[in-house]
């Protein structure tokens, strides 16, 4: 009984073996009828989306072809020479089979993708019962060689391979070309078209390189770099004609900038975006003061304000702590074009500062030197209250009206006479408005018309007077005076004598009234 179920034991090991032997046979890359090769097949097993199983000769292609173990590197091992849908290969979402056949007619390759359950397996086979493996990896190659012969024709910058001493062992069509243009004749290897000052250059630096046809004074420039291969040394180059010229440009530019700067009465300086001077003029020396072995250094933002600070040339803070703090400040509003600051030194000289914004993060500072406009805006000032003074001692009421008919100054008896402020007025006060308090004021009569119409008249007038009576039964006697650039000044008297003394200080009084 014991031998008995060892036999048995024996007998179903047996053919648990050879049922295993079977499927794995009818699983294979066999099971498509077409005769796939198990030494010479490609075959790939996923699993869930996972690739978990690939044949040797599959592993080693994907390898070489350095694509992704996963269903996109798979599928572009066969994108370009089966006739997929699309131009790719998606992955199956139901059991079945599924065949490709290669875009070329006379290809006998055949694709076979098939799905059992979370399983999908693609074997590449042929029909002819010739080799797979074999046959697809000659066919990648091709591909890839074509793909480079193409790329290769098509590079439209120069190209080439060259031994250490020089000789040019290869080249592309693009370099054929530009060295017949050049010379008029066709390569010659020992005959180099770009002599490069170094017979190495390093690798991934670009160095720019002159050539001069022979028997022109024209050159033509190139930005030449070297790779490092395992085939060898490769060199390309790249036309560099137009970025010459930009940069000659650019310098003659910036030559006649600094020219003009130079003949500039206002500071000019200008800081880049790492907030380092680039940029000034003469008139910044003359104006701070700061040596120009200090300018030119490219001192910092902060180290040229600290300098300016050191000298008395600008402000002193109040809290030297929170100066780096007000610098900030004052780039920040430069930046955004709204630096502009009065600096009253204690020289007695005045500078007006604006902080301007440039391209590319660059900021500008001009310094003008306006003690001189300060001193006669202060002057013209003083002449103004002067004159404002005198016009507010006098008894008559006075008001001088600019030419297009604004009225410019009045003395307090005006003010008194018609009870108005002209100064209380956020808008301008015209002969118009003005008409309307003497009207309220005065009996009617047409005498305002023909004050109104004398005040804005352009022709040449003469002095003009007339009477007009007040609401309390008043005579009021107007007199009208042209003045300097059609500015005209009315009066009001009470007597006819009255004030009859002074009228010639006022006429002296009119071009200080004016301005």
């Amino acid at each position: 009984m014991v031998l008995l179920d060892a036999s048995t034991a024996i007998l179903i090991g047996t053919l648990t073996a050879l049922g295993a032997l079977w499927w794995i046979t009818r699983s294979g890359p066999n099971s498509s009828g077409y005769g796939f090769g198990n030494d010479t097949s490609l075959s790939f097993l996923f699993e869930d989306g996972r690739l978990v199983d690939a044949s040797e000769d599959a592993e080693a292609l994907l390898e070489a072809a350095n694509e992704p173990a996963d269903w996109s590197g798979v599928t572009n091992l066969f994108r370009k020479r089966f006739a997929l849908p699309q131009g790719r290969l998606r992955f199956p979402k139901a059991d079945g089979v599924e065949f490709y056949r290669a875009r070329d007619g006379g290809d006998t390759g055949l694709l076979e993708v098939s799905k059992t359950g979370r399983r999908v397996r693609l074997d590449l086979g042929h029909t002819d019962q010739s080799g797979g493996a074999s046959g697809h990896k000659l066919h990648i190659i091709k591909q890839e060689l074509e793909t480079l012969r193409s790329a290769n024709k098509a590079a439209p910058f120069p190209v080439w391979q060259a031994e250490i001493d020089g000789t040019v062992i290869w080249h592309n069509p693009a370099y054929a070309e530009l060295f017949e243009n050049v010379f008029r004749q066709e390569p010659a290897p020992d005959r180099p078209l770009f002599r490069l000052p170094e017979r190495q250059l390093e690798t991934g630096k670009s160095r720019r390189v002159p050539v001069t046809p022979p028997n022109t004074r024209k050159t033509v420039w190139y930005d030449v770099q070297r790779a490092q291969t395992e085939n060898g040394d490769f060199y390309s180059a790249v036309d560099a004609n137009a970025i010459v010229h930009a940069e000659a440009a650019q310098r003659n530019f910036v030559q006649t900038l600094a020219k003009t700067f130079a003949h500039l009465t206002i500071g000019l300086a200008i800081f880049d975006d790492n907030r380092q001077l680039v940029l000034f003029n003469p008139a910044v020396i003359d104006l701070t003061g700061l040596g120009a072995d200090f300018l030119s250094s490219r001192p910092n933002l902060l180290s040229f304000f600290d300098e300016l600070r050191n000298r008395r040339l600008m402000p002193e803070p109040k809290n030297y702590n929170s100066w780096r703090q007000q610098i900030a400040d004052l780039v920040a509003a430069a930046a955004d074009g709204r630096y502009s600051e009065t600096w009253t030194l204690d020289s007695g000289r005045t500078y007006r500062v604006n902080g301007r914004p440039h391209p590319d993060g660059a900021i500008a500072f001009l310094i003008e030197d306006i003690s001189a406009e300060v001193s006669l805006t202060r002057q013209f000032r003083a002449e103004l209250e002067l004159s404002q003074s005198v016009l507010d001692h006098l008894d008559s009421s006075v008001a001088v009206f600019s030419s297009n008919g604004v009225l410019a100054m009045s003395n307090a008896a005006y003010r008194q006479l018609w009870d108005v402020d002209p100064d209380l007025s956020f808008a301008d006060v015209t002969i118009i408005d003005c008409m309307r308090d003497w009207k309220a004021r005065s009996k009617a009569s047409p005498v305002w018309g023909d004050l109104r119409d004398f005040v804005v008249d352009y022709s040449e007038r003469t002095n003009w007077s007339a009477e007009v009576e007040t609401i309390d039964g008043k005579t009021l006697f107007l007199d009208a005076t042209p003045l300097v650039s059609g500015t005209t000044m009315v009066r009001f008297r009470i007597s006819d004598a009255e004030n009859e003394a002074i009228e010639p200080e006022l006429i002296k009084l009119a071009p200080t009234l004016e301005t």
